[in-house]
């Protein structure tokens, strides 16, 4: 990553803080590690995000439902999942500084240096060896690559390292009242198990014929050892997944149609279609028999948004034989029985709301009526998520025109959200909205008295029209549906 873009990424925590979207969690006891609040606009933006994934996920379509699964579930999932077993990273201690790293970080981090030096090839055999060792678990390869590598700890500048080791991701916890008797269950790593474990309820309660879809968003724990890079990955994190049942034999043509889907999903948000790019896995998962990422253009560089996976019937299957319950389906077209295979796209909540915030975060220079200059802070958040739709500012808090612009805000406030704010002159009102993401600020002054129009100001262009004040709600509706 270069100065630039760390400053620019620090500059994005720094607003996210200061304008209530994101605050480090229980920051008045110095905070916890890789755990964050949403503040009122960055809830009111992550509820909208959802929303939209909702909307276009289970509404749009005809034949994708929605589940809420609890995030206890019996351990036994677990245990078919795989997760008990492997859902683990390879992990290395540095003996000077005392601190831990997920080995595949301490390398890529690494790598970062050489491609910023200009040593392309270098970087290029460095991670093709290491992800050469990472399949094969050559936990001694790895610790003499990083050796052979010269790999030191960024704190101590050390290569003083311990042996590398694994550690299970999960969060266990007890079930019962006394201890003692307790059973060890845990929170739950993915949100995915929780549909294929309902497969056959939603199946037969909703009256689905597959190809169809199950559609779930919920929060997620893992427990990162070294998790970094604010939000980007947490311990306590939300998912919007959804499972697409199909035919074996369709999984090809199901897999594109939901590459092809996603990927304009993104685009509807206004992204430029150069700041995304595919990562397809050459060697997918055991479960999976093809796999790709949609990548976004962070500060941070390239990262991993969402996952489309073809998961087979790998799932359904480990079920069946920990259960002992059938997960077949009947499929009347075709006279049989079968277990279906399964399409997963899976998307982090938090990351796609980082994405809006890199893609929304802008600085602009202002000249004011004197001939001095200010930078104005601007969330350029799509006005369809915006956390707030519309402020209202009367001009004065006089001669009646709080009283006109609080009849907006009630006329308004039943189809979007709405912002009344009478403090101060009405340039620091419109910069606060800019910060905060707000499409669109109605004045009230003294014309509006006259005529009942109002000024409507646009954030990202700065045009004022005059509207009239009955006007307003149907032109803002029809500007963010």
């Amino acid at each position: 990553m270069s100065i630039q873009q760390e400053n620019r990424f620090q500059a994005i925590i720094a607003h996210a803080k200061e304008y209530g979207f994101v605050f480090p969690s229980s920051e008045i006891y110095d905070g916890l590690s890789a755990v964050y609040d949403y503040g009122p606009y960055g809830s009111e933006l992550k509820k909208n995000i959802r929303d939209y994934w909702w909307k276009s996920m289970t509404q749009l379509q005809e034949n994708i439902v929605g589940i809420d699964a609890a995030i206890f579930m019996h351990p036994a999932t677990w245990k078919a999942s795989g997760h008990v077993d492997n859902f683990s990273d390879p992990m290395i201690d540095n003996k000077d500084s005392k601190k831990r790293y997920r080995v595949d970080h301490l390398i890529e981090s690494h790598a970062e240096k050489l491609a910023l030096e200009g040593k392309k090839e270098e970087e290029y055999a460095l991670l093709k060896t290491m992800d050469e060792l990472l399949v094969k678990d050559d936990y001694a390869g790895l610790k003499q690559l990083i050796e052979d590598n010269n790999i030191v700890d960024p704190i101590s500048g050390t290569a003083n390292w311990t042996d590398i080791r694994q550690f299970n991701l999960m969060f266990s916890t007890q079930l019962g009242s006394i201890t003692e008797e307790a059973n060890e269950i845990y929170l739950r790593p993915e949100t995915a198990q929780g549909i294929f474990i309902n497969f056959l309820n939603v199946q037969k309660t909703a009256r689905m014929k597959i190809p169809f879809g199950i559609a779930q968003v919920g929060k997620a724990f893992r427990n990162e050892i070294v998790a970094r890079q604010f939000i980007f990955r947490m311990r306590e994190f939300e998912q919007m997944e959804m499972q697409f049942f199909v035919r074996p034999g369709t999984q090809k043509e199901w897999f594109e149609y939901w590459k092809e889907t996603r990927l304009n999903w993104h685009l509807s948000l206004g992204t430029p279609k150069e700041k995304y790019q595919w990562h397809v896995h050459s060697k997918p998962a055991h479960y999976a028999d093809n796999a790709v990422d949609i990548e976004y253009e962070f500060p941070i560089g390239f990262k991993e948004v969402e996952g489309i996976h073809s998961r087979t019937d790998y799932d359904l299957k480990r079920h069946q034989e920990f259960s002992g319950k059938k997960m077949t389906y009947f499929d009347n077209e075709i006279n049989q029985h079968y277990i279906p295979y399964v399409i997963e796209t899976s998307i982090g909540l938090d990351r796609m709301f980082l994405l809006i915030l890199s893609e929304a975060y802008d600085e602009e220079t202002v000249t004011n009526k004197d001939g001095s200059t200010d930078t104005r802070a601007i969330m350029r958040i799509p006005p369809k998520i915006a956390p707030i739709k519309l402020a209202v500012l009367p001009l004065v808090k006089k001669d009646g025109l709080p009283e006109i612009a609080r009849q907006l805000v009630d006329e308004c406030k039943p189809y979007f959200r709405c912002f009344y704010e009478e403090k101060d002159t009405i340039g620091r009102r419109y910069r606060r909205q800019d910060a905060i993401g707000t499409p669109f600020c109605a004045t009230i002054d003294h014309q509006t008295k006259e005529d009942g129009t109002v000024t409507l100001r646009n954030r990202d262009t700065m045009t004022q029209d005059r509207i009239h004040i009955t006007a307003i709600k149907d032109e803002i509706l029809k500007m963010i549906l």
